[in-house]
């Protein structure tokens, strides 16, 4: 880690690399604890990544990423902020790991469509007995007790 970047191209999936051309990043300055430290050094790092341009995803998995990431979107791109490190290198490599997470997620295959089941006759008896149980036990609550007429 003696190099002041962090490593290029990012592998997302064995299939999938983003080059490093398509990463853009902005410094500035971050708040919080770190003394005289954060008044000089630009240690918040934002990383953004044009999602709806890459070249990097094929097609169909760039359309997946973009419905499943759509609110998070800004202008197409994905922006991830770092500032919990007191150093811009640390930031820089925390931003990259939370790109790579958020994209393995969004890439993810859709979950297969469930299967509709019907209940179990003895589930269906348990939750109608539960459902008689507490009848019972609110009718037993209640402080009316008939008045006989006459």
């Amino acid at each position: 880690m003696a190099s002041d970047q962090p490593s290029g191209d990012l592998r997302i999936t064995a299939a999938v690399r983003i080059p490093a051309a398509e990463l853009r990043w902005r410094f500035s300055r971050a708040s919080g604890p770190g003394g005289q430290n954060v008044n000089t050094t630009d240690s918040r790092v934002d990383l953004m990544f044009d999602l709806a341009a890459s070249a990097a995803l094929p097609e169909a998995l760039r359309a997946r990423a973009l419905e499943r990431l759509a609110p998070r979107l800004v202008e197409g791109a994905v922006v991830i902020t770092a500032r919990e490190h007191r150093s811009q290198w640390q930031n820089r490599v925390a931003a990259q790991r939370r790109l790579v997470a958020l994209l393995q997620q969004a890439l993810q295959p859709p979950p297969p469509p469930r299967r509709r089941t019907r209940p179990t006759r003895g589930s269906v008896e348990r939750r109608l007995d539960s459902k008689r149980q507490r009848s019972a036990l609110k009718s037993r609550r209640s402080s009316r007790v008939p008045v006989p007429e006459g």
